[in-house]
């Protein structure tokens, strides 16, 4: 049998191959990661948002492809039900649902004006106004989830939701965004997990830089 690969791209700018990897990670699979280089064209038309559809993460287990972090999540959850990626209770799993598409399909202002890059560090960043717009919503999210579910993670305990959100939590970290205590104590508890700490360190020595990301703001 051919071994479980997950195709990725640069840990330290690329949000969705966070997502995809830590979503394998926990679900358990036994992968091997196959990194695509910085200066690869598609690659880098996807970190640099002008790719039309994103191919990383792409997932090979069990003679299935499948791409698009999603689509990784729903396959992980069928094929790993005990992991735990969605919510027990149904109306959790909907909630959960729904909120990872939103992740998903929208906060396009906010993913251009606070590209991921955990290797830079922008204190008093300014954020205009789109870019806010929808901070706020994220930061809405996050409150009801864990008023409603009782934290520290969205949905109490990890789900696929946190992946989703784990780079927005990255991002607002590296530009210093202001942050109202219950979103600001779920930056900690994600920033604190330990498979993305280890994906952390593994960017922090990535050799590739891509310089449209590395301007200073």
């Amino acid at each position: 049998m051919a071994p479980t690969t997950l195709t990725i791209s640069s840990k330290n700018y690329s949000s969705w191959s966070l997502r995809g990897w830590l979503l394998c990670t926990m679900a358990g699979l036994d992968f091997e990661e196959h990194v695509l280089p910085v200066d690869d064209p598609s690659t880098r038309a996807e970190l640099l948002l002008l790719s039309p559809s994103f191919l990383v993460p792409c997932l090979r287990h069990d003679g299935v492809t499948v791409w698009d972090t999603l689509a990784i999540a729903a396959y992980l959850d069928e094929i790993e039900p005990e992991a735990g990626l969605l919510p027990q209770d149904v109306k959790a799993r909907a909630h959960c649902r729904a909120i990872c598409g939103e992740m998903h399909s929208g906060f396009a202002n906010l993913r251009s004006a606070l590209p991921m890059n955990l290797r830079a560090h922008y204190p008093g960043f300014k954020v205009w106004a789109g870019a806010q717009a929808d901070i706020d919503r994220v930061t809405e999210i996050w409150r009801e989830c864990i008023e409603t579910y009782g934290g520290p993670y969205l949905f109490g305990g990890l789900s696929m939701a946190d992946a989703m959100y784990a780079p927005v939590c990255l991002r607002f970290l590296t530009y210093d965004v202001a942050l109202d205590p219950i979103s600001k104590a779920y930056c900690r508890t994600i920033a604190e997990w330990p498979a993305l700490q280890r994906w952390i360190a593994a960017a922090r020595t990535e050799p590739d830089e891509l310089e449209e990301l590395d301007a200073e703001f």
